[in-house]
């Protein structure tokens, strides 16, 4: 059986957001993947990045979430805005760059 998962009060605001401000990108909303999965899937110019919402001053939540952040080995971040998600996006892009 399955249940509906729960997204938080800021979660569309966020996705939209994120949408608003870098025309062209794509995302996919993985809200209801479970297993820990961030709820965010955002690709672009050739980059994916995965972002949990949360809404503010909140922190991951469970075991699953936990572990899959701890042991997944690309970029994942934690925002509570757009702002902040763009912001980690930044950073994951500049961390890529050649040195």
């Amino acid at each position: 059986m399955s249940y509906a998962r729960k997204v938080d009060a800021n979660h569309a605001e966020v996705r939209d957001g994120i949408r608003d401000a870098l025309p062209g990108c794509t995302i996919f909303d993985a809200a209801g993947a479970g297993d820990g999965f961030p709820d965010l899937v955002v690709g672009w110019r050739g980059m994916n990045f995965l972002l949990e919402v949360k809404p503010k001053g909140k922190k991951l939540r469970g075991v699953k979430q936990c572990e899959f952040h701890k042991n997944w080995q690309g970029q994942t971040a934690v925002v509570h805005s757009a702002a902040e998600g763009l912001a980690a996006m930044l950073v994951a892009m500049v961390d890529q760059r050649p040195k």
